[in-house]
């Protein structure tokens, strides 16, 4: 299997420490699968070297956004990015670097193999605070219970996407949706995409620095940071208004028959 066209989409904030050896390891990977591979970074406002760690790099493209908006926004204009380059296949990763560059092209292979619409990554071992973790099992419950079945780690960062389903689903949302994510895979498991599931290894986050990452460090944390559970209450009535009211927008969303044939 040789794609034309291979696109790798990248939120990011404050990851100068770790990115480029991320990408490196997943270019190295995927090089066989595609003629072209591209890599498409929307950088969240980061106040460290991000934005100009590719400055020499001709495949890697940067973005820095008009604001700092976080994780959700900011991995919408990811998609926007990596559909703009009219690709076979798009790839959303974290810029974080948690997943080893050798399972992308096991989702690749998966995706195209079994003529699915998506494929997400389900991590194993993952090194969040228990409370992340707890967060996203809730999640995953609320989801199952709309969505009529269970899906695996319903928030994983790594998806595989078909360009028309990619496309549908980003075309659905408001450009300041907090939990992308989380209304995909409810509007995935509704509408009939074909998702298919490969588990990966989910790793530490690399680089050292107590700044980075775009959902902060409090791996040492007890307790759920204010921070934190303010954000789950927005994303919660976010939920409801756009996936999970009777007369929700994400409710009513098709895949294009490009894709559903």
């Amino acid at each position: 299997m040789t794609l034309h066209r291979l696109a790798i989409v990248m939120p990011a904030f404050n990851e100068a420490e770790g990115i480029r050896g991320f990408i490196d390891e997943i270019r190295e990977a995927v090089a066989p699968l595609a003629d072209e591979v591209t890599f498409h970074i929307a950088d969240d406002r980061s106040t460290d070297a991000t934005p100009t760690v590719f400055d020499d790099v001709a495949d890697v493209t940067v973005e820095v956004q008009p604001e700092n908006r976080g994780h959700g926004p900011t991995a919408l204009a990811a998609y926007r990015l990596g559909l703009a380059a009219e690709p076979d296949v798009l790839v959303h990763v974290d810029g974080d670097g948690q997943f080893h560059g050798a399972d992308f092209p096991r989702l690749i292979n998966a995706l195209v193999r079994e003529q699915a619409d998506v494929v997400h990554g389900i991590r194993d071992g993952r090194t969040d605070p228990w409370y992340r973790k707890v967060l996203t099992a809730a999640v995953g419950l609320l989801i199952a219970s709309a969505a009529g079945r269970r899906v695996p780690d319903v928030n994983t960062p790594l998806r595989a996407y078909r360009p028309s389903a990619i496309r549908a689903l980003v075309d659905a949302l408001p450009a300041d949706a907090s939990v992308p994510h989380v209304h995909f895979s409810l509007a995935e498991a509704r509408s009939g995409f074909r998702v298919r599931y490969v588990r990966v290894a989910s790793i530490p986050r690399r680089g050292a620095s107590a700044q980075g990452t775009m959902w902060g460090r409090a791996a040492a944390v007890r307790l759920p940071p204010k921070r934190l559970r303010q954000f789950v209450a927005s994303a919660l009535r976010e939920a409801w208004s756009l996936s999970l009211r009777p007369s929700a927008p994400l409710r009513s969303i098709r895949l294009p028959e490009a894709a559903a044939s």
